[in-house]
């Protein structure tokens, strides 16, 4: 049977019922855990949503916290959760909360219900947002197409035809479109942005101005001292796209724009988007020699205790919105569904 999102369920269905999560626990879930997540608002009536994977609503923020209460989590900030990575096991575990992308429901809808449970969160930045020159080209592409039937672009070359008058031509091409664009070089995706904008008259740069937090808003969300702030580069390019020279000025510049910004320490970094295509072992190192005191991915998986997850690669459960069990999500902080984390190595041992 295929390793799809049909049959993970079916296996972290059978862990939970069969109690196997519990039995592993305490093995396999390592120190605790680094949840992320991006949006959070209420749900949307539209029909096409091809982000709804990286939204959940502040009901569902709510009763998670409620939940890692309930089944006695520490809830910890990123600074507290590096220090018990390198420790020795904690009777309690722990989970740390984490949000990517700048989002401005963070202050509408997220900050609101955080607040509320007087939990610690940490917000990643990429610092072109709040300066309102961030480019969000997923949005400009969910606009465009759903409001198109028809859409032509230049790809590699040549000009490239599509039909996509059903709901489903148009999840496969916004999933066929946004896997090339997250491939392209800055400058090549600058192209392929303003080409689709100009063609459909869609304003990326307005569209993603709307949906950021701007530096008021990061401001007020400053004064709680719950709030950890880490960065995200500059422009949240893909890593792997840049050379390694423009590579380490968009992490530094990223860490220095939110410093004098912010006036405090940013000591920790994500990577942007964050899984294995994102970034490689290069930018680990780039992230250390930054003065950076620790980096999350998006790769699934826990953190170990006693140095046994390197923390300028730390794993996080990335939460699928769509899913609304919270019997998933006790599964998940289990452990049980992921490989053993590998022993952390120093940055510079290439061997790695």
């Amino acid at each position: 049977m295929p390793d799809n999102g049909i049959w993970r369920r079916a296996k972290a269905e059978l862990a939970y019922f069969s109690g196997a999560f519990r039995l592993r626990e305490g093995k396999a879930g390592g120190a605790g855990a680094i949840l992320r997540f991006a949006r959070v608002r209420p749900p949307q009536r539209t029909r096409f949503q091809p982000l709804r994977s990286q939204e959940i609503t502040p009901e569902f923020l709510d009763r998670t916290i409620r939940a890692l209460k309930r089944w006695r989590y520490d809830i910890v900030g990123i600074d507290e959760a590096c220090r018990r990575a390198v420790t020795l096991p904690e009777h309690r575990r722990f989970a740390c909360l984490t949000f990517d992308g700048a989002s401005k429901d963070i202050v509408t809808h997220a900050y609101p219900v955080l607040a509320r449970h007087g939990v610690p969160f940490t917000l990643y930045l990429p610092t072109a947002f709040p300066d309102g020159v961030g480019v969000a080209w997923w949005l400009a592409l969910e606009d465009i197409i759903a409001r198109e039937d028809r859409i032509s672009m230049m790809i590699e070359g040549r000009e490239r035809h599509f039909a996509i008058s059903s709901l489903s031509d148009k999840y496969e091409l916004f999933d066929f479109l946004s896997g090339w664009l997250r491939k392209l070089p800055p400058p090549e995706l600058a192209y392929a942005v303003n080409d689709l904008g100009t063609r459909y008259a869609a304003d990326a740069a307005q569209l993603s101005r709307v949906a950021s937090l701007d530096w008021a808003d990061l401001v007020q969300l400053a004064a709680d001292p719950n709030v950890t702030f880490g960065s995200a580069t500059v422009d949240y390019f893909v890593l792997s796209n840049l050379g390694d020279t423009d590579a380490q000025r968009e992490m530094a510049m990223g860490k220095a724009v939110a410093e004098s910004a912010l006036r405090r320490e940013v000591r920790h970094f994500a990577y942007p988007f964050g899984d294995r295509d994102a970034f490689r072992r290069s930018h680990v190192v780039m992230a250390e020699e930054t003065g950076i005191a620790s980096a999350v991915s998006t790769i699934s998986g826990v953190v170990g205790a006693q140095g046994g997850t390197n923390l300028h690669a730390l794993p996080r459960i990335a939460w699928d919105g769509r899913v609304g069990s919270l019997r998933m999500m006790r599964v998940l902080l289990s452990g049980v569904m992921f490989a053993p984390v590998r022993p952390t190595r120093s940055a510079h041992d290439t061997t790695a």
